[in-house]
């Protein structure tokens, strides 16, 4: 923040004022004007909920006593249309009992403020959690720029244009398939969006190659989940990640790598990912071959596993689901193995 109720680039902050009274609402617009900052109110929580919609605000102030919703319920209304981007609260109340601290804590509320209140600690506690949401901000748009990168800079390479973002995709599918929770699905996504980033410390030549490599050219290749682990480890969001990143090359025998876990020592976020790419992968075309029939894949697959590649009970899973999803095709006369 570069100056009091500006954003970096210059445009003025929000601030979202929800009062029911008229002229404590006009005392609270009084004060954040006068500090610089845009000011949206408004005397319903009604018109607070289209007026959040409508404007985006960073920041809202809300009095608790108000007419059927009241500030703890309309607190958890915005912070639910937030969804995961980080929107301050601070509630304005002359409650000051235990019971409404928690009350208000358990609806979501940043902070509080009692009645009557002092300006210079209201706007002293808006600056605060205005600098927290920008270094959310920050976070959230480096986030996107890592995950655009990777989708970039695989659309280089018409053979694997594309294949990341299924992988994401197929590993957030399974992932729900399996019951995992919303939020350790959408890990698996950005999981296998940049699964391979590390690739980007490889040569273009060598990812590229047609001929069988050499042994120091697999080796230069397998520290590729290395290098994409220390790409996104600066960031505290992707922290998540970072096992299924580092790990997806590993074995259920313990015959991968980078570290050679094998069984339930693989992060289970690794094991799934490791599915879904081998899949995918051997689904497409390669410089070196041409895409196999998922007949053929599902095949090769129920080998691997045969002899220690995968997690057994999750292959068994994933492919469950491969037929759930494709249905009686005509190519896909099989039995499944229990």
């Amino acid at each position: 923040m570069s100056a009091d109720g500006m954003h970096r680039g210059g445009r003025p902050q929000k601030v979202l004022i929800v009062d029911d009274v008229p002229s404590n609402l006009e005392l609270v617009e009084a004060i954040f004007l006068s500090e610089g900052y845009d000011v949206i109110t408004a005397l319903h929580p009604r018109d607070a909920i289209t007026a959040f919609e409508a404007h985006h605000p960073d920041l809202a102030v809300v009095d608790v006593m108000m007419p059927e919703i009241n500030g703890f319920q309309l607190c958890q209304i915005l912070k639910d249309m937030a969804g995961k981007s980080f929107f301050p609260v601070i509630l304005l109340t002359a409650l000051s009992d235990q019971s409404s601290r928690l009350q208000g804590i358990e609806s979501g509320a940043d902070d509080f403020i009692s009645k009557p209140f002092d300006q210079k600690e209201l706007i002293a506690k808006s600056r605060s959690l205005l600098k927290v949401k920008a270094l959310y901000d920050e976070l959230d748009h480096s986030e996107n720029i890592i995950l655009t990168l990777a989708v970039a800079l695989e659309a280089r390479d018409p053979y694997t244009r594309g294949h990341s973002t299924r992988v994401g995709e197929l590993s957030e599918r399974f992932g729900l398939y399996i019951g995992l929770d919303e939020e350790a699905c959408e890990t698996l996504r950005k999981a296998g969006i940049l699964h391979d980033i590390g690739k980007i410390g490889l040569s273009e030549s060598l990812l590229l190659k047609p001929a069988p490599l050499s042994d120091d050219e697999i080796e230069t290749i397998k520290q590729h989940p290395l290098i994409g682990e220390e790409i996104c480890k600066p960031l505290n969001s992707l922290r998540h990640i970072l096992p299924a990143i580092r790990h997806h090359h590993e074995r259920w025998d313990g015959k991968g790598f980078p570290d050679g876990l094998r069984g339930k020592e693989i992060p289970l976020s690794a094991r799934i990912l490791s599915i879904a790419d081998s899949y995918d992968a051997m689904l497409s075309e390669r410089p070196y071959r041409e895409g196999r029939s998922e007949t053929e894949v599902i095949t090769l697959m129920r080998e691997e596993k045969r002899l220690g590649q995968w997690d057994p009970e999750l292959l068994s899973a994933f492919l469950e689901m491969i037929r759930s999803e494709i249905g009686d095709r005509s190519d896909m006369s099989y039995e499944m193995e229990g």
